[in-house]
């Protein structure tokens, strides 16, 4: 059996008995779609049942109204799957259920944002206990393991017993016929948020999935926490001592940018990343042009700090998914040219600043960098508010391999030939972190200088995972 890195993922989660909480859940997925775009899935409880509908699309494609009248209850949870380990089919999509056939009560369901580390030796673990996996995920070896502890002690000991199993990133929420629980790895490197609205609680991957469903930010979910939310309220309790080293690339890349990030909002962090572009190094040109959309706030902050005038000069069709997270590389670059059309008028004869948050691959970069000069660009010099992405995530970002990242052992210039730029330039780390306004320590940074606050296995280190399968 093989397994895959991939991915980034969102969760959500809702208590509030009376209130209608598949509909809740929908529409805050909908709020997350953008962090995948695979499969989406949906669990409600009552005080009796845990049930699960799940589906391969998009949010509007997997649910209807029909759906939504169905699934019912006091609590729900939702995730919105691009794969992170395992591949992209309808058995790994998520919520995962754990049924008890004998008393449906104790069935439970979960769902999960990142990506562990030691799956190899909790699946080895599982199968010494006689325990088998049905899919290809590490979130189902997790919850495996819950379910064999839960057969002995209560819900929340088998929960402590199976977090101190796990080792990785994970933001989980998971679902039970008594409650909602928020759980974060001790690192906090993927972001969980709650709310509270009239009538309940909710907890998400983003802070923007609350507004939509009448729901304020009120914490992250702290790292090292387990958070359960019942009828009597909100119980927090410490599972392991907490470090923050936050995914830096939540605040130039993933989170939208009316979330925030401990506390703060993204969208004026990555105004002030354009800013510091600019103090790093300006260069003579004509008009700024950001990549839609990924790439606004710091083409807003670039041309301020600039003086250059400001074009939105790329059209993006809005009905085309983010490039990023396409599942197959064909897609990938067919959908850059599906996606952006070029302003002739603007552009011709101009010498463009193209600004963006990121260059992964270099794939959109080489195909923008072409466009623009088809329809006249006289200079383009890509200007990117983040620093080179060097090093494989292995914390649940969709690239596990050295030779999936157009910046390992290349140099600036050498980048900037092969993507077709006059000049490129990169935000330095510190320039980047300046931005946020967060100390440095307080970053996961192992895809830019591969220093990692998790240890990876050697399996993990060369981008490819064999499970052997035992035998007997």
């Amino acid at each position: 059996m093989g397994f895959e890195a991939r991915d980034k993922c969102a969760v959500f989660g809702v208590f509030a008995p009376g209130r209608d909480v598949s509909r809740i859940t929908y529409y805050s997925l909908f709020a997350l779609q953008h962090r995948g775009q695979e499969s989406s899935g949906i669990a409600v409880s009552t005080e009796r049942h845990v049930m699960v509908y799940k589906d391969m699309g998009l949010v509007q494609q997997v649910f209807n109204e029909d759906l939504l009248t169905m699934i019912r209850g006091d609590a729900a949870i939702g995730h919105n799957r691009y794969s992170t380990m395992g591949r992209s089919a309808k058995v790994n999509a998520q919520p995962l259920i754990f049924q008890d056939t004998d008393d449906p009560a104790r069935s439970f369901a979960i769902t999960h944002n990142g990506n562990l580390v030691n799956t190899w030796e909790l699946v080895r673990d599982l199968a010494g206990m006689g325990v088998s996996q049905e899919t290809t995920s590490d979130t189902e070896a997790f919850g495996l393991l819950i379910r064999r502890y839960f057969s002995d002690m209560s819900f929340d000991a088998a929960l402590r017993e199976a977090l101190k199993r796990v080792r990785g990133a994970y933001s989980l929420v998971i679902l039970t016929s008594n409650g909602l629980y928020a759980i974060r790895d001790p690192d906090g490197i993927r972001p969980l948020a709650l709310g509270s609205f009239e009538g309940g609680y909710v907890v998400a991957s983003e802070s923007a999935a609350f507004p939509l469903v009448g729901g304020k930010f009120v914490r992250d979910i702290e790292p090292g926490e387990v958070l359960r939310i019942d009828r009597s309220g909100l119980h927090s309790e410490r599972f392991a001592e907490g470090h923050i080293h936050t995914c830096l690339f939540e605040f130039f890349y993933f989170c939208r940018p009316d979330s925030l990030l401990r506390g703060k909002e993204t969208y004026s962090m990555r105004v002030e990343m354009g800013r510091q572009l600019v103090r790093e190094g300006n260069i003579d040109a004509d008009i700024v042009i950001p990549v839609p959309d990924s790439g606004m706030p710091a083409g807003i902050g670039y041309a301020d700090e600039s003086g250059l005038p400001y074009h939105e000069a790329l059209v993006k069709n809005r009905y085309v998914g983010r490039t990023f997270i396409e599942p197959l590389q064909a897609q990938r670059k067919l959908g850059v040219w599906m996606k952006l059309n070029p302003l002739r008028e603007v552009i011709e004869g101009k010498r463009v600043v193209l600004v963006d948050d990121s260059v992964v691959r270099g794939n959109t970069s080489l195909q923008m960098v072409k466009m623009l000069r088809k329809v006249g660009a006289r200079e383009v010099h890509m200007r990117l508010s983040s620093p080179p992405i060097k090093f494989p995530c292995h914390y649940g970002i969709d690239f596990g391999t050295y030779e999936e990242l157009i910046a390992a052992g290349r140099s600036i210039e050498e980048i900037s030939e092969v993507i077709g730029a006059d000049t490129l330039q990169y935000l330095s780390l510190e320039g980047v972190i300046k931005a946020t306004g967060f100390p440095f320590d307080e970053f996961c940074l192992a895809c830019f200088n591969n220093e990692r606050p998790i240890p990876i296995s050697e399996q993990m280190k060369v981008g490819k995972f064999i499970l052997e399968e035992e035998q007997g």
